[in-house]
């Protein structure tokens, strides 16, 4: 009698491994980004993210469709707008362009669900995601503009409102915003723990949002810091926020569990653009099997304790979930 267990009884065909798998992404899980600009006609390639396109409101359409039609539930809209000022007064404008895109993606699709990103740093001439005086980004006053942005958002359509500035007490300001306009009933889904990552560079490309002096580590997360992304979590969840982001997925799927472990909200994984073009790059160069790592990297976040996953693949792996993973 063999004294070790066969565990590679549960491994012998697919029909198995699919019966006894724990972890199990769908495409329900998915939420797709979209960059939308001012003009008309446009369908631009980002060109550190291969796939990834800039679209006017006009041609948002065709890319709505065919998101549907795979059956992915939800959109975060980031805005790039043609005019920026020192207070990023185009970000609550009632005619913003997310304001406009957003509206535009209700008529279209009004069931599916829209996340409105909520910050600054796109529509700021010096880039950062506050108000600056002296050089310093200030806190309390950017709080005022990051509520402001918020119900124009949610009055023009938004499901969800999805801050990522990382000012502190900005859930807390957003959601008395929000209740005090009449929005009582929209979720916040706060960016809670986001790391000041070296992985944000193709993003910061697409919405063009790279500080134009210093950096953003006075208000984005030393990447080496674990305990300090509870407490970030925990100051959210009393202010009132109603799903948790990690931010970004991959280099810190301990950061997930660990928020998965101590909270009971929903939690998002953001599978980020420096991610993203690190797979595609490979890819193109036949170096990896892209879909094979793809579902891995997704499936991995999932297992860590990711609720939902915010991800440039998502249309892929929407159609790679069509036909099994296994």
């Amino acid at each position: 009698m063999n004294s070790f267990r066969r565990h590679r009884r549960l491994r012998q065909s697919g029909a198995i491994r699919s019966m006894v798998r724990e972890t199990r992404l769908d495409v329900t899980d998915l939420i797709a980004p979209l960059f939308v600009v001012e003009g008309e006609n446009v369908r631009e390639e980002v060109p550190s993210m291969p796939g990834v396109f800039h679209f006017s409101v006009d041609r948002l359409e065709e890319e709505l469709s065919e998101l549907v039609d795979l059956g992915i539930p939800a959109v975060i809209v980031f805005g790039v707008p043609s005019k920026k000022d020192a207070v990023g007064s185009e970000a609550y404008s009632e005619q913003g362009i997310v304001q406009r895109a957003v509206r535009r993606i209700k008529e279209l699709h009004p069931d599916l669900c829209v996340i409105a990103d909520t910050c600054l740093c796109q529509y700021t001439d010096h880039g950062h995601c506050g108000v600056v005086k002296d050089g310093v980004i200030v806190n309390d006053e950017s709080l005022e503009l990051l509520a402001r942005t918020a119900v124009s958002q949610a009055r023009a359509g938004a499901d969800i409102i999805a801050p990522s500035n990382m000012m502190d007490g900005f859930v807390r300001a957003i959601r008395q915003g929000l209740d005090e306009a009449g929005f009582e009933y929209t979720p916040i889904l706060s960016y809670a723990v986001k790391y000041a990552s070296s992985f944000y560079g193709p993003f910061r490309e697409a919405a063009h949002s790279a500080p134009q002096f210093g950096d953003r580590r006075s208000y984005q997360m030393d990447p080496a810091n674990a305990r300090e992304a509870l407490r970030e979590a925990a100051s959210d969840v009393e202010e009132g926020a109603d799903l948790l982001m990690v931010k970004p997925g991959l280099a810190y799927m301990d950061i997930i569990c660990r928020v998965r472990e101590r909270f009971d909200l929903p939690i998002v994984a953001y599978n980020v653009s420096g991610e993203y073009a690190m797979v595609k790059a490979a890819a193109e160069r036949g170096w990896i099997d892209e879909r094979g790592v793809v579902m891995e990297l997704l499936t991995g976040m999932k297992r860590a304790g990711a609720d939902l996953i915010l991800t440039y693949h998502a249309k892929d792996a929407a159609r790679w979930l069509r036909g099994g993973i296994d």
